[in-house]
C-alpha cells in the first residue's frame, strides 16, 4: 500500500471488537514452544493498542517485551498497558530489522498491511536468537464479501488502489515452504472463525475498525462523499451477510504460521 494510502487508525473503533479479534492471537501463541533463557527478549510488531502485547506480558512475565507500530493513534493507546518489562516504539514494519537477538518475534494481523512482507523474513529469522521462534497470524478473508464488495465499490467511488487486493498474504503453504526455505521448522494452518456478532450492522462496525480504514482516511475531507459510500457498503453487507434470530454471523479465516529456528 502507498505511503499516500496508509490509514489513519481509531483505537477505540478496532478495540469495539477486540475479545473476537483476540482469539486467533490467542491460539498462536498456544503453539509457541517455550522461549530459551530466564529472560526472553520480544518483539510484537504492528503492536496497535497494545491489548494483545499485554498478553505476551502475561505468559512470559520475565520477557523483555517491546511492541512496534507506525500509528502515533495507536502507540498513544498502547503506552498505557507499558510496565517495567513491557515499552512501546514507533517503528514501520517494512524496514524494521532486529537490532539485537529476539527469542520471539511475533505479528498479530499486522503483516497483511505491509506489501512484499514475506520477503522480510530473512531478516527477522536472521535476528532471532539460536532456539528462538517467528509467529504470525493474517486475516486470509480478502476474497470473502466484506472485502470483495469493498474493492469493488471503491474502484466505482474512484478510489481504486486504496485497498489491499486479493493477494495481501500467501497461502499457508507458501509461508511454510518460504520459511523452511530458511532453515526453520514451521507449524502453518489455517482456520475460519465464525463469531456471531450483534447490534445493527455489525460487520460494517467490524470493518470500520480495519478493512474499512483507508476508505475513511481517503474521504475525511468530505462527509457527503463518506456517508454516500457507507451507505451503499452497507446496503451491500445487509444482503451478503443477513442477520439471523441470534445474531450475524461473520465468517472469519485467518492464516497461522510459527517457524522455529535451530538452537545451536
Amino acid at each position: 500500500m502507498s505511503a499516500a494510502a496508509a490509514p489513519t487508525w481509531d483505537p477505540a473503533q478496532y478495540l469495539r471488537h477486540a475479545g473476537h479479534r483476540a482469539r486467533p492471537f490467542a491460539d498462536l501463541l498456544a503453539r509457541v514452544p517455550d522461549l530459551p533463557g530466564d529472560a526472553p527478549r520480544i518483539a510484537d510488531l504492528g503492536c496497535g493498542p497494545g491489548n494483545v502485547t499485554a498478553v505476551l506480558a502475561e505468559r512470559w512475565p520475565t520477557a523483555r517485551i517491546t511492541g512496534y507500530d507506525n500509528s502515533p493513534e495507536m502507540l498513544a493507546d498502547a503506552r498505557a498497558h507499558a510496565g517495567p518489562h513491557l515499552d512501546f516504539a514507533h517503528a514501520d514494519v517494512r524496514t524494521w530489522t532486529p537490532a539485537e537477538p529476539y527469542d520471539l518475534i511475533v505479528s498479530n494481523a499486522a503483516l497483511q498491511w505491509v506489501p512484499g512482507h514475506a520477503d522480510r523474513f530473512a531478516d527477522w529469522i536472521d535476528g532471532l536468537a539460536p532456539g528462538g521462534t517467528f509467529a504470525f497470524q493474517v486475516p486470509g478473508n480478502f476474497g470473502s464479501p466484506s472485502h470483495r464488495l469493498l474493492r469493488e465499490l471503491a474502484d466505482r467511488h474512484g478510489l481504486d488502489g486504496t485497498l489491499r487486493h486479493g493477494d495481501a498474504v500467501l497461502t499457508p503453504a507458501a509461508y511454510l515452504e518460504r520459511l523452511t526455505d530458511l532453515g526453520c521448522t514451521v507449524d502453518a494452518w489455517e482456520t475460519t472463525y465464525i463469531p456471531l456478532l450483534s447490534g445493527e450492522d455489525p460487520i460494517l462496525d467490524w470493518v470500520k475498525g480495519t478493512a474499512l480504514r483507508p476508505v475513511l482516511t481517503a474521504l475525511a475531507d468530505d462527509p457527503a462523499a463518506t456517508e454516500a459510500f457507507l451507505a451503499e457498503y452497507r446496503a451491500a453487507l445487509r444482503t451478503a451477510y443477513p442477520a439471523g434470530p441470534h445474531g450475524t454471523p461473520f465468517p472469519f479465516r485467518r492464516i497461522f504460521a510459527v517457524a522455529h529456528k535451530e538452537a545451536r
